[in-house]
């Protein structure tokens, strides 16, 4: 008889674990408080970058290693679930004008320091930008180029997985908050208990009722149709707040957001925010006065104080929480971990930073 497991949200960390058991023979029932195509979730609202290096900026030198072990492990996911998805990886670049220049190499010393490996962080040339991206040609007198990221369409990956699971013998109970996950429980806020061999919790911040600690960060983006621009990987601009990405998606669209904001405001964009992004992309490329506003989005993603990812497990019950800004980057490494946890019972060595006995 195959092991039962439930799991509670369907982001991407949820769903992900869904599929690697189930095509492990695993009797998986999934819920969320979302419909199928999971437009109320943080990878819905997400940018889909891949930066192992960028983020060495301020987060740990754990973040960085499970961003580098998810990248094969993101080709062999697009190739299996999502061949046809948008993806990128070749890399972005990092620019700044010349009243941020400070900023741009404190990156670059940051980076250096931090990097387990040489040759994630490039200093280049003007010319070298333009080769790389030529639409930025004479805009910027030079830049840095992280050779080994990439970018992923999120919503498109969405709707990848989303047929992935449709396909396959899991119970998908959509529209069904989970108010409480236990040992080998999981409890709808209708009161129905389900029980499992193992319940595992995915719901971010839906979460804060068994994991206080956690709070909300903010990001804000924008869709932009700019058929004046061809940027075909991630820009970042240093920016004296926080940088701001402009991340490419087919025909011409754009999406320009800010990394993160310390709050757990879930309402609609400021007229500050906005300001900021669009002043921030026309100054990367002149193009983008004419682009269109085709949508803005906000949303708050899970954070622990430390920033750290979290997987805390305990008899029948597993956490995946606190992917912070980090969840397309990291995601992958995190739901091996778990897998190795439910079918074996150890803690992989490479996990021991950010595996925890929950606290009963």
């Amino acid at each position: 008889m195959s092991a039962t497991l439930g799991i509670a949200g369907a982001g991407l960390a949820g769903r992900l674990l869904a599929l690697a058991m189930a095509e492990r023979g695993w009797d998986v029932t999934l819920f969320d408080q979302d419909a199928p195509d999971g437009t109320r979730s943080t990878t819905y609202a997400g940018a889909g970058m891949l930066a192992p290096g960028c983020e060495l900026e301020k987060a740990e030198a754990e973040i960085a290693r499970y961003g580098l072990q998810s990248l094969p492990l993101w080709k062999e996911l697009l190739a299996r679930y999502g061949p046809t998805v948008y993806h990128g990886f070749t890399g972005s670049l990092v620019v700044a004008h010349p009243r941020d220049q400070r900023e741009l190499q404190q990156l670059q010393r940051k980076v250096e320091q931090r990097a387990a490996e040489s040759g994630v962080v490039q200093s280049v040339s003007a010319s070298r930008l333009a080769e790389l991206e030529p639409a930025l040609a004479g805009r910027f007198r030079n830049g840095l180029f992280f050779p080994v990221e990439a970018h992923i369409d999120n919503r498109a990956w969405l709707d990848a997985l989303r047929e992935a699971l449709c396909a396959r013998p899991v119970a998908w109970h959509t529209s069904t908050p989970v108010a409480r996950v236990a040992p080998h429980r999981l409890v709808t806020a209708q009161g129905d208990a389900h029980a499992f061999d193992w319940a595992v919790d995915c719901r971010g911040l839906g979460a804060r009722t068994d994991l206080p600690a956690l709070r909300g960060v903010r990001g804000e983006l924008l869709y932009l149709h700019a058929p004046e621009v061809t940027l075909s990987r991630p820009v970042r601009l240093m920016h004296p707040r926080y940088p701001i990405y402009i991340v490419p998606r087919p025909d011409h669209v754009y999406l320009v957001g800010a990394t993160a904001i310390e709050s757990d405001d879930l309402g609609p964009i400021t007229v500050r925010s906005v300001l900021e992004l669009l002043s921030a992309a026309y100054s990367v490329h002149s193009g983008f006065a004419e682009a269109r506003v085709i949508e803005t989005v906000t949303h708050c993603r899970p954070a622990f104080p430390d920033n750290k990812p979290r997987l805390l497990y305990g008899d029948g019950l597993l956490h995946v929480n606190g992917l912070y800004r980090h969840g397309f980057l990291i995601a992958p490494a995190l739901i091996q971990f778990a897998r190795q946890y439910l079918e074996t019972g150890s803690i992989p060595a490479a996990a021991q930073p950010i595996m925890e006995a929950y606290p009963v």
